[in-house]
């Protein structure tokens, strides 16, 4: 456990992130910005000190990881490198996404607007996403489209989250 306090910045990271929402929280903006920003330059991890994190997220790698002022990411959420969560521009209000538990991102993943993906979904790496994503399901591409999981979906006794399974939601048929 040590090693995760000393080598895994996506750790490091999440837990400087922990400590400027609560200074976010307090009223304190300018001390959870100031924080933010040195957390940022250090890990290049970018996490706006408003943005809601759920317990147990993993940020692989976490270069390039950016999370916008009103995500929510929930529990056991696995995102990898170069993920945005961010807004599409809209000034004020609810902007940016919202990621039920146990979702997994793909690396270079872009997931904007206040859209929903929803528990136990997989966005495959470097996909678009502008609508939301159903629970379950796998979607890919630019824009983002379903591709599996859409009816019937196998189940598995563990989340995408935690196995880092790409494949399980997959129909083996033509995509």
């Amino acid at each position: 456990m040590v090693h995760c306090f000393l080598y895994y910045k996506g750790f490091l990271a999440l837990q400087t992130h922990r400590v400027a929402h609560r200074l976010w929280a307090e009223g304190r903006r300018g001390a959870a910005l100031l924080l933010q920003s040195r957390s940022s330059e250090v890990f290049a991890v970018d996490i706006h000190p408003g943005a809601r994190i759920g317990a147990g997220v993993l940020l692989d790698h976490a270069t390039g990881v950016v999370i916008g002022e009103t995500a929510v990411v929930g529990n056991g959420v696995s995102l990898l490198h170069a993920v945005t969560l961010g807004g599409t521009g809209k000034e004020g209000g609810d902007q940016h996404p919202k990621i039920s538990d146990g979702v997994l991102v793909g690396a270079g993943t872009q997931i904007l607007g206040n859209v929903t993906v929803a528990e136990g979904a997989q966005i495959g790496a470097g996909s678009v996403v502008l609508k939301a994503v159903p629970p379950r399901t796998t979607a890919v591409g630019n824009p983002a489209r379903l591709i599996a999981g859409k009816e019937n979906p196998v189940r598995r006794e563990k989340r995408a989250a935690l196995t880092m399974d790409h494949t399980s939601w997959f129909e083996h048929g033509p995509v």
